[in-house]
């Protein structure tokens, strides 16, 4: 009963709030990061059975329902802007009286953090495996769907810039957050991201190869010619 109350309110109530978010966060980008989470979590017996986890940090409880909710509210805060959102996610959580109904305080609090933890340009480590998991699901290493999503919040949030302009605002981004040395950092040993980021970076790396990229992709989301 408890399970089916709170997977109804997820996807019945909070997925759709994304529909009001900028393209590179609408319902399916909360849908993705909730499958990752639940992938990551499904997957992590064999890396342990393997690796084992000498300090603990990779084999610590985790409720599945917890990560559910944690996964499917860590972007809530949009709704008040970017620069905040990840705080901002975490108060909402915390003011939501409907999951007092499901989770202690405590629990609450988890996923919270969880949320507030997820963001990129955070200076530390999650502080949970919730919030590892989290941040890792949310980073879903695809070139052509970060380069579409960086595009996307470009044209959102710097209008005014059009063509070979934004086309450089993206490649600009693209290497301070994914390149090498820039500030992404990955969390979970046993996700697939890591070789998939390596590709991109070497994509990023060739001047030409990202150009021509950016600018397909930019064309194709505009029709626009460069």
């Amino acid at each position: 009963m408890r399970r089916s109350e709170i997977e109804s309110y997820i996807y019945e109530e909070v997925v759709p709030r994304y529909s009001a978010f900028d393209d590179a966060h609408k319902e399916d980008h909360a849908l993705t990061v909730i499958r990752q989470s639940e992938k990551l979590l499904e997957s992590r017996d064999a890396w342990l059975a393997e690796h084992g986890d000498a300090e603990g940090i990779w084999s610590a409880p985790v409720d599945p329902l917890m990560l559910l909710t944690a996964a499917a509210c860590h972007d809530l805060g949009l709704i008040n802007g970017r620069d905040n959102h990840h705080t901002d996610s975490g108060a909402i959580i915390r003011a939501d009286e409907r999951l007092r109904r499901w989770f202690s305080g405590q629990e609450i609090e988890t996923i919270a953090q969880a949320a507030e933890d997820h963001r990129a340009s955070g200076k530390g480590a999650p502080r949970s495996i919730y919030g590892m998991m989290v941040a890792e699901a949310d980073r879903v290493i695809d070139a052509d769907t970060i380069i579409r999503r960086t595009i996307q919040y470009g044209l959102k949030h710097y209008p005014d810039i059009q063509g070979e302009k934004q086309i450089g605002r993206a490649i600009d981004h693209l290497k301070e957050k994914y390149g090498r040395g820039g500030y992404l950092r990955l969390w979970i040993p046993w996700s697939d991201n890591a070789a998939r980021l390596n590709s991109l970076q070497d994509l990023i790396a060739d001047p030409e190869g990202i150009e021509k990229k950016v600018t397909d992709i930019y064309r194709k989301l505009t029709m626009k010619k460069i």
